[in-house]
């Protein structure tokens, strides 16, 4: 049984355990005047001991990114990794980075937009499709997150077609959100962030703050929860989200999970479900950046879907996600990996049953802010860091 896995194996030496409880600086996505996350505390760390001998390390595949945003790897076990500033790149193991690959979409790389999520299509192998998540511009200074479908060809991306544009645009560089997650039924997920507005998250007549399942061609599938109802856009699936950072999707049941920042804390896992509001900016733990004061309304409310797991009193910014489906390391599957921005680490969610029961702080001595997690096709664990000079980095216990 899952419960029953050898814990041992798990935790990091001593030094990485004492080095959890420190500070993980600040700031959640750079370039955004009042950015999320603040200095990470933990909560509800697993604190079973472990020997010494065991220990996490991360060992660097390539360098020299500029401020990589997603991996996604093909089935050559290259790595497809987005730059925020607009280029794609394709990393192989050995450390070999390509140039940019023309074709990508054009895109609004100011504040905290550019170019977001890559995604490969589930039929990858017969159709050569992948997907993006993006900034786009709108015209007199307003941008919107849209998604794009592409061929990649070899080295090169071709007949872009752009299949979904969050409404309304606006005039904000903050909250794009923007990751992708292929559903078991082939439908597409797109966790979006409420573009600093707040309110709007609440309403259903937008995209801001929401949740959208869509067709592979952009339309609403018939069994959203919203379909023909007066005021409400057909493509929503879940509501009352801030800034979802990160996406996938649960191996055992096909759920969609989501991690998305809260402002001075109230950092959130959720599992979007068909129609249900997940309260922002009513209902949330976070508090006001300025004042410390609480937010909203309070913590539930008997129509909020409240969070799987949370994090108080100060934001990880939760960023790129993966459930560990190989056995490479034992013990290790089934639990979810998040990438964090302001916490400086790798965090490990134990997940049993579709519950978190334990959570760790991994690779704080790197001082990173990880903004993506993937499984490699080797079935090791793979991390991209988020910097001007951003490395891809390969996740190891010995």
């Amino acid at each position: 049984m899952h419960r029953s896995k050898t814990w041992a194996a798990l935790v990091v030496a001593a030094a990485l355990a004492a080095a959890c409880g420190g500070s993980g600086g600040s700031g959640g996505d750079a370039g955004a005047a009042a950015s999320d996350g603040a200095s990470a505390t933990p909560a509800a760390l697993d604190t079973r001991a472990a020997p010494a001998a065991a220990q996490v390390v991360a060992t660097p595949v390539a360098t020299g990114l500029r401020s990589p945003w997603s991996l996604a790897f093909l089935p050559d076990g290259r790595a497809l990794v987005t730059e925020r500033g607009g280029s794609l790149r394709i990393v192989s193991l050995d450390g070999t980075v390509s140039a940019p690959i023309g074709g990508a979409p054009a895109v609004d790389a100011s504040g905290q937009g550019g170019l977001l999520d890559v995604k490969l299509s589930p039929d990858f192998a017969s159709d050569a499709t992948i997907w993006f998540a993006f900034a786009e511009p709108a015209g007199g200074g307003a941008a919107r997150t849209a998604v794009a479908r592409a061929v990649l060809r070899g080295d090169a991306v071709t007949s872009v077609q752009v299949v979904f544009r969050q409404q309304p645009a606006v005039a904000s560089g903050v909250h794009f959100g923007a990751r992708l997650a292929f559903a078991p039924d082939g439908t597409l997920f797109v966790g979006l962030g409420d573009r600093g507005q707040g309110t709007p998250a609440q309403t259903l007549d937008n995209h801001l703050g929401k949740v959208v399942r869509l067709r592979t061609d952009g339309s609403a599938p018939a069994d959203n929860p919203h379909v023909g109802r007066a005021g409400a856009l057909p493509e929503i699936w879940s509501h009352g989200h801030r800034n979802i950072q990160g996406a996938a999707i649960e191996p055992s049941t096909g759920r969609l999970w989501t991690v998305e920042h809260g402002p001075l804390g109230g950092d959130e896992l959720n599992a979007p479900a068909s129609g249900a509001n997940h309260g922002w900016p009513v209902i949330t733990y976070g508090r006001d950046y300025a004042t410390g004061a609480p937010l909203g309304e309070g913590t539930t409310r008997a129509d909020v879907a409240p969070p799987m797991h949370h994090w108080v009193p100060t934001s990880i910014a939760p960023s790129g996600m993966a459930f560990v489906t190989s056995s490479r390391v034992a013990g290790w599957t089934g639990d979810l990996f998040v990438g964090a921005l302001a916490g400086k680490a790798l965090v490990r969610l134990d997940v049993e049953g579709g519950r978190v029961v334990g959570e760790q702080r991994l690779l704080t001595e790197l001082g990173e802010r990880i903004r993506d997690v993937k499984q490699g096709p080797d079935g090791a664990l793979y991390l991209i860091t988020d910097s001007t000079d951003g490395r891809l980095m390969r996740v190891d216990l010995r």
